[in-house]
């Protein structure tokens, strides 16, 4: 007597085993995957800032803003070399934009909004305690930073952003080069 391959014979002497449970098929299409939040997460926003506004803020750029670039390239052409997006020494968490390691001088350019341009500065309408309590916070930061590399010896020059990059250059040249170091 011959029997299919898969089937299950008991022998007289065993009862037959019990019909094991049926098994539900493997579903053939994935489960559905929710899409990513359009909305910041929870705790990333300010309560009260309008989605749009946050997201813009989100990309505002820490390094390489138009300004510093225009400045390095003209500190450049002059045969300057330095550091970019440094950190500052021994304070941790802060980075100046340029750094001359062995002339020990520290260039910031600032952004109008976020530093508290006396020319240009803006106060957003929005959680207006809010903004305010941040950009007073910068402006105490930058003055810590200052005192800090101060106290380390160094030279620190902060420009502003509208500032013309070529004025820059000649102050940051005027500082650098006198001390008998060309760059970095």
């Amino acid at each position: 007597m011959s029997h299919p391959p898969s089937a299950r014979v008991a022998s007289p002497r065993t009862p037959a085993p019990a019909e094991p449970a049926p098994v539900e098929p493997a579903p053939t299409e994935p489960a559905p995957v929710e899409p990513a939040p359009a909305e910041p997460a929870p705790g990333k926003l300010l309560a009260g800032t309008p989605a749009a506004t946050a997201r813009r803020m989100s990309r505002q750029r820490t390094r390489d803003t138009d300004p510093e670039i225009l400045l390095r390239r003209e500190l450049h052409r002059r045969g300057l070399r330095y550091r970019v997006d440094a950190p500052i020494p021994r304070l941790p968490r802060r980075r100046a934009d340029l750094l001359f390691t062995r002339a020990r001088v520290a260039i910031f350019v600032d952004g109008c909004f976020w530093h508290s341009c006396p020319e240009h500065r803006t106060s957003p309408a929005t959680n207006a305690e809010w903004w305010a309590t941040k950009l007073a916070r910068n402006v105490a930061r930058d003055r810590e930073t200052d005192a800090h590399l101060a106290g380390l010896g160094w030279i620190v020059l902060r420009f502003w952003e509208h500032e013309d990059p070529i004025t820059a250059a000649d102050a940051i040249v005027a500082v650098v080069r006198p001390a008998g170091r060309g760059g970095e």
